[in-house]
């Protein structure tokens, strides 16, 4: 019941290799004689390098970008933890409010 269920072997008819000829290598397909295009060694693209200032630059930069994120990821939570809070106050003065109302005040 648990074992598993293996698929059958391929029964596909093994495709036989070519016949070496009297030099001893197997010949060629027409089709693969021609030379493949190569790609060229070294890219045609300038390299970037960077200096003190610009690396310094990036840095400041960096820092700059993770510090807003920061602060508006902060002030996102908070929003939501006040809101929750203003709601929940509300509830309470509705669930006590709904209360009064039933003991006929």
């Amino acid at each position: 019941m648990l074992t598993p269920k293996y698929p059958t072997p391929d029964t596909a008819p093994a495709v036989p290799s070519p016949a070496p000829t009297a030099n001893g290598t197997a010949p060629m397909p027409a089709a693969s004689q021609a030379p493949a295009p190569v790609a060229p060694a070294v890219p045609n693209r300038p390299t970037v390098q960077l200096t003190p200032g610009a690396a310094l630059a990036l840095v400041g930069g960096g820092t700059a970008v993770v510090l807003v994120v920061g602060a508006v990821l902060v002030s996102m939570l908070l929003a939501v933890a006040i809101t929750g809070v203003s709601v929940a106050l509300v509830a309470i003065v509705l669930r006590l409010l709904a209360k009064d109302l039933q003991k006929g005040r």
